[in-house]
């Protein structure tokens, strides 16, 4: 058995003296584990961290085995490691495609997203916007899409500003006003708007998204929200207690 395929290192694992057992995201084989023998070699060492990206051959005597690796550089995010606020970015996405996904099942929807995330964290300020629109993604091809193009209540299309916590739908203004203290805010960001994304709504939008993973995909295995995310979520609501200036770069 073998294939080629390019992908996102999402973690690296020493096995043995020198090898690894890497774990990645790939474009056509869905999340993907296997042995690169000496990963930990001064070579490859750079090439195995979390988010660069890879050109992959794997092979395997038989299709159900952990098979092994050859692995190619492709492109480097070392870059972000120098921010740590992006660093934590990087790491809570990686995180969550580990946690979610599927082993070896195709996403390649989320593999294009996760590509054009890692360019935002590198070059764009407002980066935390497009990581939590990427989880909506996630969401979504995972068969938990939430509804926010029409109010649950009414079907309107209008000024549609929380979501549902039972149904996942979004809630008009009028609609949701008598139960707005057991509703989820919904930041405009999410629903496609132009307008920049001030940080508390980023963290609003994140804690929305956070919200659904928990309920629809972490709970029903036992899961925990990866540490990552969770010291993300807790650098940006730092970020907008500090009343920054309008930005989370």
């Amino acid at each position: 058995m073998e294939w080629r395929d390019e992908a996102v290192v999402l973690s690296a694992r020493k096995h043995g003296e020198r090898g690894v057992i890497l774990d990645a995201l790939t474009r056509e084989h869905g999340r993907h584990a296997g042995l690169v023998r000496y990963g930990t070699s001064r070579r490859l060492r750079g090439v195995l961290e979390p988010g660069n990206q890879i050109s992959l051959r794997w092979h395997a005597r038989l299709a159900d085995q952990l098979g092994q690796y050859s692995v190619e550089p492709v492109r480097s995010r070392a870059g972000i490691l120098s921010d740590p606020l992006r660093l934590a970015g990087l790491s809570s996405a990686c995180a969550i495609a580990l946690l979610v996904l599927p082993e070896r099942e195709p996403h390649g929807p989320v593999y294009e997203g996760l590509i054009s995330l890692l360019d935002a964290i590198e070059k764009v300020d407002l980066w935390p916007a497009v990581l939590a629109r990427w989880e909506l993604g996630v969401l979504e091809e995972l068969g938990f899409g939430l509804d926010l193009t029409k109010c649950a209540a009414t079907g309107v299309n209008e000024d549609l500003i929380y979501v549902s916590p039972r149904s996942g739908r979004a809630v008009s203004r009028v609609s949701g006003l008598p139960y707005h203290d057991r509703l989820l805010p919904l930041p405009a960001f999410l629903l496609g708007s132009q307008l920049p994304a001030a940080p508390a709504d980023i963290v609003a939008g994140f804690d929305l998204t956070g919200f659904f993973l928990s309920r629809f995909v972490l709970e029903p295995h036992g899961w925990k929200m990866p540490p990552a995310r969770n010291r993300l979520r807790d650098r940006l609501k730092n970020f907008t207690s500090q009343d920054a200036k309008g930005d989370c770069g």
